[in-house]
């Protein structure tokens, strides 16, 4: 049987597809403050919710033990719970299924001996990000529970960017595949979308920085932080010493956020100004038009989440445009790459 064949490749974008379904639901999660209504992890017997009125009052009454019930929803109904409760039962149990759908046809393809020793490497390298992804998940779920009724922004950039670097990997490896030849490389301009990658990352970790500190919901002005300032006065004031407001306080890491994007902007501008006097293959001309176009669609989804006050919808559009801007990074590089 030929190794490395269309169903390996199959499987992959398939793992793909539910990564990008996990991002989304994850998205909702935070942004329907959801993250915090399971507050035990139970691999197996988790995967199934409370099935009649006994079951639910147990689960609402364990909610009611941690910090978000008695500091910020201790006016929830049972049926307020039930709408929390969903999306991250969901959330887990979408988890749960990637983990099958990784493990199982991996061994599968092992035993078949359908998988060359280059993929089978890149497969265990995939299989222990998505293992470290459920870790964080825990371990971001975790801090919310002990006094402070929220999780850590950092564990929750370090969740999302474990979940966005796991994808661009898959796909990654995929696209190996996919484009098995090799050709001449262009090594300035891969070095340049190289950066282009790093800093797209860093910018989705601040990103996620927003997120958990809730840091759109202020200075909803654009292009100015306020009328009138650019940088709007409390930037610098909100932490002690300095460095920590931009990575800690709301209006510096929301300031951090606007300037990347338009570093990010400036940046895939010029990868297409350089590409445009290259003589490019058909998929790298495809990868370099696709760039263009998403980041300006992920750079008005920006401004929109902001002006309107992060509306669930506005704020799971702007994560999404973050998740095809990186696939579509991903698949130009490998284009310049291999």
């Amino acid at each position: 049987m030929k190794k490395d064949n269309n169903k390996v490749i199959y499987w992959l974008l398939t793992g793909c597809i539910l990564i990008f379904i996990m991002v989304v639901v994850g998205g909702i999660t935070r942004l329907t403050h959801s993250g915090l209504s399971i507050s035990n992890y139970k691999l197996i017997s988790g995967t199934i919710p409370p099935l009649n009125d006994i079951e639910w009052e147990t689960a609402f009454d364990l909610y009611k033990q941690y910090p978000e019930y008695q500091k910020l929803n201790n006016q929830f109904t049972l049926q307020d719970f039930k709408d929390i409760y969903f999306w991250e039962w969901l959330h887990r149990v979408i988890g749960r299924f990637i983990g099958l759908v990784f493990l199982l046809p991996f061994i599968y393809f092992l035993v078949t001996k359908q998988l060359t020793k280059s993929t089978t490497k890149k497969a265990v390298i995939l299989l222990s990000l998505g293992a470290f992804q459920g870790f964080l998940g825990w371990y971001m779920v975790k801090s919310g529970l002990v006094d402070n009724p929220d999780v850590s922004h950092y564990r929750l950039a370090a969740h999302l960017t474990t979940a966005f670097i796991t994808f661009a990997y898959t796909f990654w490896v995929a696209l190996d595949l996919v484009f098995p030849n090799k050709k001449e490389v262009n090594k300035s301009f891969r070095n340049l979308i190289r950066f282009g990658l790093a800093l797209l990352i860093l910018q989705i970790i601040y990103g996620a920085f927003v997120a958990g500190l809730d840091a759109g919901f202020i200075h909803n002005h654009w292009p100015m932080m306020s009328e009138g300032k650019f940088m709007h006065d409390t930037v610098y004031i909100e932490q002690n010493p300095i460095f920590k407001n931009f990575i800690e306080g709301k209006s510096g890491v929301q300031f951090i956020h606007r300037i990347l994007a338009y570093l990010v902007v400036a940046l895939i501008l010029l990868i297409y100004a350089k590409a445009k006097k290259l003589s490019l293959t058909t998929y790298q001309f495809k990868g370099i038009n696709f760039l263009l176009v998403m980041v300006g669609i992920q750079f008005l989804l920006g401004v929109f989440t902001i002006l309107l006050q992060v509306p669930v919808w506005l704020g799971v559009a702007h994560q999404i445009g973050a998740f095809f801007l990186l696939s579509g990074m991903t698949f130009t590089l490998h284009r310049f790459s291999k």
